[in-house]
């Protein structure tokens, strides 16, 4: 693939579907190696005003997009329920793939996506905020590097409070809770947590969940909790809520010579102004028996996590390197949310298959 060391990534959007877009597209316009060229909206309206805010060419036909010459990559940003169709064909054009999370509601077309940009040599990569955190991105080199010996327990929130904001219930975001376009808010929002998980543990060998509507009624569910399991034993809690209007400990995880506690690190922790002295992330050890704050500062707000994502795709062409989030991590998140549906569903522990 041609380097792109000397002249500008040119991007297009597909979709503003989702409000992560928005958030990328403002972030892209602060770098000086990206110039964002265009974009397709089947909402004409709200893809003019976004066009017009971020400097983009509109087209409502999607090829004017993807047989642009200028565009070197796409970001998808549609509902989920389309992210298969929309990276198939930006495939088939060539263009590298930015997917926005969940990769998809099946097992079936996160392997047609992995399929066609494998046979297209196109790069895929998914817009996963997490691993672009710095809080997250220490835990994840202090459980890799052994400091807390071997982790029998993880617990991760991934929460938010849409379901109680009528703007969300009621305006253009509201595809989010429709079951047709992406099955339900854990689907939409655990997938987070999940490649969390998977990221830090690997991928777990079964899961025992339960997902329902407790607070609210107008989405298929707001709250879910999940138990995943691990070779050797190690164990998993995700605590996902569309509920939760604040929060503070966001992540624990257990070893067997030390504990990581990460505070502030979710939107109900970081929209909300932390108290006096608030600690991001610390850790106690046996050799170091006291809690040390390992001086990772707090997120000034969740948005500045989202606006994180696009940096590594950018880099990732400019480099001609392997994306750091891959079409197979988007299908593990998926799968692990999928499995803990239909335990939740069925009442039983759900096995992944080896």
């Amino acid at each position: 693939m041609k380097r792109f060391s000397s002249t500008k990534i040119g991007l297009g959007v597909i979709s503003f579907a989702h409000g992560h877009a928005a958030a990328y597209c403002r972030r892209l316009l602060t770098y000086e190696d990206v110039a964002l060229v265009a974009c397709w909206d089947d909402n004409e309206p709200r893809g003019l005003a976004h066009a017009e805010q971020f400097g983009m060419v509109y087209s409502p036909h999607l090829e004017d997009l993807l047989h642009n010459p200028a565009i070197h990559g796409v970001i998808i940003t549609c509902e989920t329920n389309r992210h298969a169709e929309m990276t198939l064909a930006a495939a088939a054009a060539g263009k590298h793939i930015l997917c926005q999370k969940p990769m998809a509601l099946t097992l079936a077309d996160c392997d047609r996506m992995i399929a066609a940009t494998e046979q297209a040599g196109v790069k895929f990569m998914m817009a996963y905020q997490m691993r672009h955190d710095p809080s997250n991105q220490k835990i994840k080199e202090l459980v890799a590097s052994g400091a807390v010996g071997k982790v029998g327990l993880l617990r991760r929130r991934h929460a938010i409070p849409v379901l109680f904001d009528p703007n969300f219930v009621n305006g253009l975001t509201r595809w989010h809770f429709d079951p047709e376009k992406n099955m339900g808010m854990f689907m939409d929002d655990a997938s987070h947590a999940t490649d969390f998980i998977h990221w830090i543990m690997g991928r777990p060998v079964s899961v025992m969940a339960e997902i329902g509507n407790t607070l609210t009624d107008v989405a298929p569910d707001d709250t879910g909790v999940a138990i995943y399991t691990f070779v050797g034993g190690a164990m998993a809690v995700l605590v996902n809520s569309s509920v939760t209007l604040a929060g503070e400990n966001t992540t624990e995880v257990y070893g067997d010579q030390g504990v990581i506690i990460q505070n502030h690190d979710d939107l109900p922790s970081t929209n909300v102004t932390p108290p006096p002295g608030a600690i991001a992330l610390k850790l106690y050890t046996r050799s170091h028996p006291h809690w040390q704050d390992l001086g990772v500062p707090i997120p000034p707000s969740h948005g500045e996590r989202i606006a994180a994502a696009p940096r590594s795709f950018v880099d990732c062409l400019k480099d001609d390197a392997e994306p750091t989030i891959t079409g197979y991590d988007g299908r593990v998140s998926v799968e692990m949310v999928l499995a803990a549906y239909q335990s939740a569903r069925e009442g039983r522990r759900i096995h992944f298959d080896s």
